[in-house]
């Protein structure tokens, strides 16, 4: 890794269209998720302590085991920072002076394209991968452990909720509709290890992907797909989420009409970076709280 762990934090946008997009999606888990950052303050946040020195020694513990490479920290930190970056089309220094202001997507149709369904499915099935793989890497267990994962998203809270809120949400009802669980499932079954290998995230990621070989890749990541349908149906019945709604939210920042969801998709993929932007806040908090509970 090329940045600490503090930097990382202390890098984290106040305002983006990937916060205003996070902020969007409040209605789904209300007050659960705060922009918190900047890496003292975010100590401070977690724990509540005001000693300069007691902060001191926190956050010096925090980043000591960031650094330790027997942990899974880095790679956790890797993982979350992978699955954004690989579909960046549009610089972020184009989109950079729309923040504050609403984004016409008109302007931006030149320059994204819609992805197929199956691609699209492959990529919100690697992001999920992605989240239970970093998740083991955190937590210090084995990376094909779907059962604790599953067992673990009843507890999610905060930026790790929001971050698979926004996965149900952005990569999942919109680009692919209400019934995007069972067209999910259905693509990836249908879905060559050949077809997976094309895929510029799977290149990127398929080496921390449990399974000896491409078809054991895809397996796995069919797999860690539906042991997560029961939760991600719960969390949209229990919502009553409909690709409508989310973009009535969404409409706060950027103006697009119903018959453009596909091209919203596009947009949302190339301009945000949620997983990376949550996924940094996430691995904060839990070397945060080892931490303190080591000192």
């Amino acid at each position: 890794m090329s940045k600490p762990i503090f930097e990382l934090v202390d890098e984290l946008p106040t305002s983006s269209l990937t916060v205003s997009m996070l902020n969007s999606l409040d209605f789904v888990a209300p007050g659960e998720w705060q922009n918190v950052v900047g890496f003292v303050n975010t100590i401070k946040t977690v724990t509540g302590e005001t000693d300069d020195s007691l902060i001191q020694a926190i956050g010096e513990r925090a980043i000591y085991l960031y650094n330790d490479h027997s942990q899974g920290y880095q790679r956790a930190m890797w993982l979350y920072q992978t699955v954004d970056s690989t579909d960046k089309a549009l610089g972020a220094a184009a989109l950079a002076n729309k923040v504050g202001e609403k984004v016409p997507l008109l302007g931006f149709l030149n320059a994204v394209t819609p992805k197929p369904d199956k691609a699209q499915t492959i990529d919100l099935c690697l992001k999920l991968v992605a989240e239970l793989v970093a998740f083991c890497h955190i937590n210090g267990i084995p990376g094909d452990s779907i059962g604790d994962f599953v067992a673990s998203l009843g507890e999610y809270s905060g930026e790790s909720l929001i971050r698979m809120v926004a996965l149900v949400c952005v990569d999942g009802l919109i680009p692919l509709g209400p019934d995007f669980i069972s067209k999910g499932l259905s693509l990836i079954s249908q879905t060559s290890p050949q077809e997976l290998e094309q895929n510029s995230t799977f290149k990127s990621i398929q080496d921390a992907i449990p399974g000896n070989n491409p078809a054991g890749k895809l397996n796995f990541i069919g797999e860690s797909f539906d042991s997560v349908k029961g939760w991600m149906s719960g969390l949209v019945a229990s919502r009553d989420l409909t690709p409508q709604k989310v973009v009535h939210h969404l409409q706060n920042f950027v103006e697009v009409s119903d018959d453009k969801l596909d091209y919203l998709a596009a947009f949302l993929d190339v301009a945000t970076n949620y997983y990376e932007h949550t996924g940094t806040q996430t691995l904060a908090r839990r070397l945060i709280e080892r931490a303190v509970a080591e000192i």
